[in-house]
């Protein structure tokens, strides 16, 4: 049983290796681009709009609508970057019920490239929220004695977000094969299901927490721009 997609090797050549990671990941990216492309080439404002782009708009509100709660800040700065992890990782979660497919989640290294990711944008959106200088003021408070300790706050929680991420996908994709291994007639539609679930779970905690970590980025002393 390969517990991480990275063991599996579809093409090496030298030093190069061709893993489920990189198959999958670009798979979901080539899907969902698609996706994207057939649903905005005729875009409507007539009520009788097409099923494509109602549903697509239905998320685009819902996703907005949750990030300016979570933030307390209007939305469409965030919604473009935030959106994208949402959608990303429960579409590749999602794709598990499909045989064969290797949720690219389920490796340690795509995880903790959404987290750099989420590393970047934290201080890029508060710089530009707030300004460089206060920005940096925020280390330094409530005294510059917490610097390191803010400094290792920011290192702590990107490597956190990766390895929640990563433990929950893994830890699903084993224990769906252990009971399937013992049950293999039943467990398999229960663990599907479940497994639809969790994936869409583990994509709007994970948003839910990069939007947490951007916006305490942006107020300041709890103050964001309404």
């Amino acid at each position: 049983m390969d517990i991480s997609p990275d063991a599996i090797i579809y093409y090496e050549w030298g030093a190069f290796k061709l893993n489920a990671t990189i198959v999958f990941t670009w798979l979901v990216m080539a899907i969902l681009v698609g996706v994207s492309w057939l649903i905005t080439r005729n875009l409507t404002a007539d009520p009788d709009m097409a099923p494509g782009q109602n549903f697509l708009e239905a998320i685009v509100e819902l996703l907005r609508d949750q990030i300016k709660e979570i933030g307390q800040q209007e939305a469409e700065r965030y919604l473009p970057f935030v959106g994208t992890l949402f959608i990303f990782i429960a579409f590749a979660n999602l794709l598990a019920i499909v045989p064969g497919y290797q949720p690219p989640t389920g490796s340690l290294s795509t995880t903790a490239a959404l987290a750099i990711c989420v590393f970047v944008a934290v201080p890029l959106y508060g710089v530009y929220g707030l300004g460089f200088v206060e920005y940096l003021k925020q280390y330094l408070r409530p005294n510059p004695i917490m610097l390191p300790f803010n400094i290792i706050g920011e290192l702590s929680r990107t490597l956190a977000l990766a390895v929640r991420l990563f433990g929950n996908v893994m830890s699903g994709t084993m224990i769906a094969a252990v009971l399937i291994s013992i049950v293999p007639l039943f467990f398999p539609i229960v663990m599907q299901l479940l497994g639809l679930i969790t994936g869409f779970i583990q994509a709007y905690i994970f948003a839910v927490l990069a939007m947490v970590y951007i916006a305490s980025a942006t107020r300041v002393q709890g103050k964001g721009d309404k």
